[in-house]
């Protein structure tokens, strides 16, 4: 069935430019498989310029045959699939150039016709050809993307703050948090989510809507949001390092409630003043934050730990390596050591025995022809230890990850670590 679909990739243009009404219908096409309602022409157009900004690459499938009678038309995408290249923080303040993978959708009466498979199989190929090493996603379903080699890389879970008279933070001020317009976010945002990018595994490059959403010039319904509010932390040198974008959530709301927008902070003095500052607003008994880190020093913080009311983990960040040995020279190790890895890939890019010797923290990755592997692996598995967010431990006691040399999962453990805690802010 493959044969009656054509798949169109393009690049996202601006409104009176030409290819806009073919941007724009892939873009309905993306809301509609996201069950969101029908996309004002207004929020088309932002959402299309934010695509430009972030040099977009859209790609759809369509029919090439007669279309059943009073159904949508050819040229609306009956699936797409969007990218843009970003960086990825792999551990120790370096950075990868990575293929980010979003708006995937497949039309309900066109599915199990190979056309997520040929879109994504392709992309990722092409992405491997010009020379990217890594691939990413966020997903909204977590059975769909491991069989094309894809792995969860991070954890995020929402929570619920008390911040009533129990909020007691054991924690010093150094620095100071000012009230400020909601707009000059437009232009400080970006500055210092790049410091936070540089020095958190597992962060990744943030689209422009990012800045827009966290000043509330550009809601997820495409219009500005007045309720949005914007404090900044002020270091001990007076300069900001750190953001809090928040709203109330109405009166109506029990417990009276404010909702974290967004959260950036490029210290640890910052992050916790920020809190400081959330928990001291007035009539507001409850903080919440759909997008906090897993290992989350609030909770050590906190005199009562028990203020924090949080959901399960979930997956956040999904990686997928697509050149082995360009993305484990790539990190630095903080062990050093060798390791034999044979690597499974259902899509056939990275398939092979790989021995990783590491030596002075740095690695040098050699392909093998007969030596015996010391872990068996799926890429996706490897995909998932790479950041330090996953136990290879863990893996192996779940039949992920084969160990052929006992205590081997246990040395790419202390191979695969990262400085600190792995977390992602940014979903695409």
């Amino acid at each position: 069935m493959s044969g009656n679909y054509e798949i169109r990739r393009f690049d996202a243009v601006s409104k009176d430019e030409h290819g806009y009404a073919e941007a724009e219908k892939w873009v309905r096409a993306v809301a509609f498989g996201f069950h969101e309602s029908t996309r004002s022409p207004e929020h088309v157009a932002k959402s299309l310029a934010t695509y430009q900004a972030d040099r977009r690459v859209l790609t759809g499938a369509y029919q090439t045959g007669e279309v059943a009678p009073g159904s949508l038309p050819a040229d609306v995408p009956v699936a797409t699939f969007g990218t843009l290249r970003k960086t990825l923080n792999i551990g120790f303040g370096r950075m990868l150039e990575t293929q980010m993978v979003t708006a995937v959708t497949v039309r309900t009466s066109h599915r199990r016709r190979g056309l997520l498979r040929r879109m994504m199989s392709e992309d990722l190929d092409l992405a491997r050809r010009d020379g990217i090493a890594m691939a990413a996603l966020t997903a909204s379903e977590g059975s769909i993307y491991g069989r094309f080699g894809y792995g969860v890389a991070s954890f995020e879970r929402t929570v619920k703050v008390d911040t009533t008279v129990r909020f007691q933070l054991n924690h010093q001020a150094v620095g100071t948090v000012e009230v400020a317009e909601p707009t000059v976010l437009l232009d400080v945002a970006p500055q210092i989510f790049d410091r936070v990018h540089r020095v958190t595994p597992g962060s990744i490059g943030r689209q422009e809507w990012y800045r827009q959403l966290a000043s509330g010039s550009l809601g997820r319904d495409g219009k500005e949001d007045p309720a949005v509010k914007v404090a900044l932390h002020y270091g001990p040198d007076s300069t900001v390092d750190g953001y809090v974008s928040y709203k109330f959530l109405g009166w109506d709301t029990t417990p009276y409630t404010v909702e974290v927008v967004d959260l950036v902070a490029a210290t640890n003095e910052a992050y916790l003043e920020l809190w400081q500052f959330l928990g001291a607003i007035d009539l507001v008994e409850r903080v919440t934050w759909a997008e906090a880190p897993m290992d989350d020093p609030l909770a050590w913080a906190l005199a009562d730990p028990r203020c924090i009311e949080s959901s399960d983990g979930r997956d956040m960040l999904w990686l997928r390596i697509l050149d082995v040995p360009a993305a484990l020279e790539a990190r630095h190790y903080p062990v050093d050591g060798r390791l034999v890895l044979d690597v499974l890939d259902p899509l056939g890019l990275t398939a092979g025995t790989y021995a990783l010797e590491v030596t002075g923290g740095e690695a040098a990755v050699v392909r093998l022809e007969e030596e015996e592997a010391d872990l068996t692996l799926d890429v996706s598995a490897l995909s998932s230890i790479y950041l330090g967010g996953v136990c290879p431990v863990t893996l192996a006691a779940a039949g992920r990850i084969r160990e052929h040399k006992q205590g081997a999962a246990l040395q790419a453990r202390g191979m695969f670590a990262v400085e600190r805690s792995t977390h992602c802010l940014t979903h695409f």
